[in-house]
């Protein structure tokens, strides 16, 4: 509705947007420069942060650009399951079909790892979203499932997405194994007020919108109602131009991003 008002090629402020029109800000670009790293090292990844601050579209972006012939990528989206269920869905990731027994599940995916890295030169990545929400066998288990020959090689990449509780969870003792092989460390800090700014002003762009609609009080308050979070500034920014576009209204005010924000969080 409110991109055939404002004259818009389409709604710019979705999940759904292209990746090649991903706008980098810092926490994209850190993540980045840090996978880059790990694909040269190998080895685990760490990254946290609240909901709602492009985490797995980060992640994503990445693997989506990665050549298939040199890498494959299996992510596993279900962590809140048994550790049979976990390995099972491992499995079928790596494209085994999953034997009974969970031995026989350990001994085909380290096998599948080894055939893949070593005999066809392909680097196995696996992603685990949520991962605050894995059992503690599943987490005992990865530091064994990348053991490999006595634990002189690393020949996958597992990177851990999760809550900022994840680091909590792998500083225990019981997980300080696992926690040395963790190469590289991110934690996501949200858009800052500028970054805000020119987030909002790129997207408009993007979409055929060159001139500003939002008074720089609007912004400001985005920003602060956004609390750094892309999801929440898309959910805000789009109620804001659903109640323009319902009151004939062709600039933002403050008043309409308080409206707005008050509609969000009355659903």
């Amino acid at each position: 509705m409110f991109e055939t008002y404002f004259g818009m090629k389409y709604n710019p402020f979705t999940k759904d947007i292209s990746l090649k029109d991903t706008y980098e800000i810092a926490d994209f670009k850190e993540v980045q420069a840090r996978l880059t790293y790990l694909l040269k090292t190998k080895g685990i990844g760490l990254f946290t942060g609240i909901s709602g601050l492009g985490k797995t579209y980060s992640i994503k972006f990445f693997t989506k650009n990665l050549n298939p012939s040199l890498y494959k990528v299996v992510y596993l989206p279900l962590s809140t399951v048994t550790v049979l269920d976990f390995y099972r869905s491992f499995c079928l990731g790596l494209g085994i079909d999953p034997p009974f027994r969970k031995v026989d599940m350990f001994n085909s995916i380290q096998n599948t790892i080894k055939v893949l890295c070593v005999e066809r030169k392909i680097i196995p990545i696996i992603v685990v979203d949520e991962a605050q929400y894995l059992r503690n066998d599943i987490l005992n288990d990865f530091k064994m499932l990348l053991n490999f020959d006595m634990d002189s090689k690393n020949l996958a990449i597992v990177i851990l997405v999760g809550q900022p509780i994840l680091n909590d969870i792998l500083s225990r003792n019981v997980h300080e194994s696992l926690k040395q092989r963790i190469v590289v460390n991110y934690t996501f800090v949200g858009m800052d007020s500028e970054e805000t700014k020119e987030y909002i002003k790129d997207r408009l762009k993007i979409a055929g919108i060159n001139e500003n609609i939002f008074e720089e009080a609007a912004l400001k308050a985005i920003y602060s109602n956004g609390n750094g979070s892309t999801r929440k500034l898309n959910s805000l920014i789009q109620k804001c131009l659903l109640i323009c576009a319902q009151k004939k209204e062709n600039i933002i005010s403050a008043e309409t991003v308080m409206l707005a924000d008050n509609d969000i969080n009355f659903i």
